[in-house]
């Protein structure tokens, strides 16, 4: 019995226990827990591990967690530890813990070698994704990670994506023809257009496009269904769909943030029954009744004929000829289920919200915008897979640019499996004074990545790092000399890196350029009330902007026609 499967197992069997069980109890099991955790820490830390300097505890109970949590940009608290601390340092955490975060290249590119190995998830992490998701390819280590990569694979090379290419120029260009009409419906004014909803909820009946305020839908779920599943969830034409009205409402909850720390240390609190974990609950059903809907009717496609299963190139496609493939790619059903319903969950949201952000940059930013607009309309027709890759220089410098300011998953933990040595690109000072160029963790011990800061870190990307300026990505010297060092896709960590780098980048990044190739082209985007319009961090599955003051995450533009 692997450890995931056990930790879902202890899960199931307490929770009616913890559901029985008095407040004080809980707080009492709780503290017992604290102090022999603390204790045992304290001394295998002192006898193995480098201690590090770090930024005081800031909470007795949370440490710096609650502060980072609520911090509308903890990656510049990270980036500001490691110009007083150096390029490794300790945080305080919950419960007398700590994590040691690496703000440094070489030390990076050791972690990200060893992922999946020696550098694991976290308890909470493999309890939480097994149990509302499966045991997919998000959550499985070592060689179990290494067959489902593999089994994978090629519903993500260039030749399957490239036959699937036409699918996003489809979606965009049903939201184009529903923007057009709200636009007429406005006496062809403009309208005000919600983008946030067009990246990533449910689109209405056409009746309230023009009779009614606007609720409008994405393309992103059009995209995943058809290009990932040879499904349309008919989300841009007025059809309802469960899965999204789901994924919208975590924006509408409000989530628990002391339990939601504490069960990062007692991963066996998620049994506690919250709102946030029945929303969970729901998610995770209503993705396995989707699912066992592709499955079942891909079968009979392939039985009558309808499609040729020897050619099918679609993640459904994929994950179904693996079931019956050889040991070192094969899937089992319950594989196959958890990676369908974590390639809808990843896909809806991740892609979506850099779209969002990219039409908020390019609305902040009106010369940005006409210089991208100038570089598609003369180009001429839609370009291809391949010329889009190739042949629009400034385009893949605004989707670069966008991927690495607003990386979706701005944070990553890990845990060591074993004892390890990370090397250092730069010296550093311990707690007693040493200066070492490289440091001991011990087993257990928690690693912290920030994409966000190494991202925008002005001591790796320039004193420029937080400015949007794709055209950094064309000069000679743009990319500065430390951040070549970052060993990540283009340099970004956005994508993370090492064996769990996206599989789906290519799908991503290619979808991203084909919705903005039809957008940018056909409209022109402003900030629905001018300029100096504040915008803050808003948070659904994943955070995400809105209009500073107002509820849930909407991010309303000003949309009109371009006439050229």
């Amino acid at each position: 019995m692997d450890s995931s499967t056990a930790l879902v197992r202890t899960h199931d069997k307490l929770l009616e226990a913890i559901r029985s069980t008095t407040p004080v109890n809980i707080t009492t099991g709780i503290a017992i827990l604290w102090a022999l955790r603390i204790s045992f820490r304290m001394v295998r830390n002192r006898l193995n591990a480098t201690r590090l300097r770090g930024p005081p505890r800031k909470s007795l109970m949370f440490g710096w967690s609650m502060n980072l949590l609520q911090a509308e940009d903890a990656g510049s608290m990270y980036e500001e530890w490691a110009r007083e601390y150096g390029v490794a340092y300790e945080v305080p955490t919950t419960l007398g813990g700590r994590k040691i975060m690496l703000c440094d290249p070489r030390a990076l590119a050791h972690f990200y070698s060893k992922e999946t190995w020696t550098y694991l998830h976290t308890d909470f992490d493999l309890l939480h994704i097994t149990k509302h998701f499966g045991k997919g390819i998000l959550c499985v280590q070592g060689q179990d990670h290494k067959r489902q990569r593999k089994s994978l694979s090629p519903a993500f090379s260039q030749a399957a994506i490239r036959r699937l290419f036409p699918v996003f120029y489809n979606s965009a260009y049903k939201a184009k023809a529903a923007w057009e009409s709200l636009i007429d419906a406005n006496d062809g004014r403009g309208a005000v257009i919600e983008v946030q909803n067009w990246m990533n909820h449910i689109s209405c009946d056409e009746f309230i496009f023009c009779h009614s305020p606007p609720h409008f839908g994405p393309s992103r779920l059009d995209t995943i269904g058809l290009a990932g599943f040879s499904h349309d969830f008919g989300s841009l034409d007025g059809k309802s769909s469960r899965v999204a009205e789901i994924f919208g409402t975590f924006a509408t909850l409000t989530l628990n943030l002391p339990l939601f720390l504490f069960t990062q240390v007692f991963p066996l609190l998620l049994s506690v029954p919250t709102a946030m974990g029945d929303l969970f609950s729901d998610m995770n059903q209503t993705l396995t009744d989707v699912s066992r809907k592709f499955l079942e009717r891909s079968k009979e496609e392939k039985e009558a004929g309808v499609v040729d299963g020897k050619d099918d190139k679609s993640i459904i496609g994929v994950l179904i000829k693996a079931k019956d493939a050889g040991a070192d790619i094969q899937l089992s059903m319950e594989e196959i289920f958890a990676q369908i319903k974590l390639f809808i969950a990843a896909g809806y949201e991740t892609t979506s919200v850099s779209m969002t952000w990219a039409l908020l940059e390019l609305a902040r930013n009106p010369d940005i915008q006409t210089k991208l607009r100038a570089e598609l309309l003369a180009f001429g027709s839609d370009p291809t897979y391949d010329q889009l890759t190739n042949s629009l220089p400034y385009l893949d410098a605004v989707v670069h640019e966008t991927l690495r300011l607003y990386p979706p998953l701005a944070e990553f933990i890990r845990q060591a499996g074993e004892d390890d040595v990370i090397p250092l690109s730069e010296p550093v000072h311990t707690k007693s004074g040493r200066i070492v160029n490289s440091i001991s963790v011990t087993r257990s011990t928690q690693i912290g990545v920030s994409a966000a800061c190494i991202n925008r870190s002005t001591a790796i990307w320039g004193a420029d790092a937080k400015v949007f300026r794709p055209e950094r990505w064309l000069e000679e010297g743009g990319i500065p000399k430390k951040a070549q060092e970052v060993q990540g896709y283009r340099h970004l960590l956005t994508f993370v890196d090492g064996p769990r780098s996206c599989l789906g980048k290519g799908f991503a990044v290619a979808e991203f350029k084909a919705v903005m190739v039809v957008l940018i082209k056909n409209f022109v985007f402003q900030m629905r009330d001018g300029p100096d319009t504040q915008i803050e961090m808003g948070r659904g599955l994943l955070p995400r902007p809105r209009v500073a003051g107002e509820d849930g995450t909407k991010l309303p533009l000003r949309v009109s026609r371009y006439v050229d």
